[in-house]
């Protein structure tokens, strides 16, 4: 079995990591999130137009403050080829109602056998949306420490040469890594394309998380194993452990991630940011597993020994 340099050559891939970090970290700092409904409170109304769609001028114009009243900040984007999505502050039914009620006048005017299609409809409170953003973070904080303390467990036995918390805190290093840069993109996302987060990817960066740390797992488990019988030196026990879980890795994330290619493709748009989430997530978490773990993992033990 062919045996790869990864580890000897741990400064690239580390320097790679870096620089991705720096990138998308700042990203998210300058740009923060495009937030959705389920966060800011409102109202989002996905519809499809049977024949012709409207433009995003006559859109807006038909749903001006003269036609169906406030609306409060009012938010229209094409979808596809005959889709649109309609988000604004109001969110009572009778608003809903209206707005549903003035887009069938446009359609039909565009075309007699037109007609509008409801597709999606969320409504939630200001309020509320902030409940769910703290609960969000706290939930995230938590899943987190919770990690870190159970991997510390589980390698309490492993102290030699290489103390048992940082095998904890090198998968941490790593999951923070796919973390960020995942968040990062959908900075980006939603800066130049609109793309706006809910709950829904919340839900996403939790089972990134748990992705990361179960992928590095695997890696450090083997580690454990072979650490009392090899005859290689610490960084050679490590790159031998990465070798014999490099096949499982990668065929388990492939498989995973051909799948959530096709939903993100093919899906319908009220999963597609979940999809697209898990999607960057879990490649960036199986390159963190391998490029980013395990070399933490041997530069805390050169450093120990200089």
């Amino acid at each position: 079995m062919t045996n790869f340099k990864i580890i000897q050559k741990r400064n690239i891939w580390l320097f790679i990591s870096g620089a991705l970090f720096v990138i998308f970290g700042a990203a998210l700092l300058t740009w923060g999130f495009k937030f959705g409904v389920d966060f800011t409170g409102g109202s989002l109304l996905e519809v499809n137009f049977t024949k012709v769609r409207p433009d995003v001028t006559e859109m807006q114009k038909a749903l001006s403050h003269e036609a169906v009243g406030n609306l409060g900040s009012l938010v229209v984007q094409p979808l596809g080829e005959t889709q649109a999505s309609i988000r604004f502050q109001e969110s009572t039914e009778e608003k809903h109602l209206a707005v549903l009620g003035a887009l069938k006048k446009l359609a039909v005017e565009k075309d007699k056998t037109n007609t509008v299609e409801e597709l999606r409809f969320d409504s939630v409170g200001p309020s509320i949306g902030q409940e769910l953003k703290s609960k969000s973070i706290n939930a995230i904080f938590f899943v987190l420490l919770a990690i870190v303390l159970y991997i510390s467990y589980a390698f309490r036995k492993v102290s030699k040469p290489v103390a048992s918390w940082k095998y904890g805190l090198a998968a941490l290093i790593a999951m923070f890594h796919d973390v960020i840069i995942t968040l990062g993109i959908f900075s980006v996302l939603g800066k130049f394309y609109g793309v706006e987060i809910n709950t829904s990817f919340v839900a996403a960066i939790l089972t990134v998380i748990g992705y990361s740390v179960h992928d590095t797992i695997v890696v450090f488990d083997r580690l454990r194993e072979n650490l009392p019988k090899s005859h290689e030196d610490f960084e050679g026990t490590v790159n031998t452990s990465l070798n014999q879980t490099l096949v499982r890795s990668i065929n388990t994330s492939v498989t995973v991630l051909l799948t959530l290619v096709a939903i993100t493709i093919f899906g319908g748009s009220s999963i597609r940011s979940f999809a697209l989430a898990l999607t960057i997530g879990i490649f960036i978490g199986t390159y963190s597993s391998i490029f980013v773990a395990s070399p933490v993992l041997v530069v805390w033990e050169k450093m120990k020994k200089s």
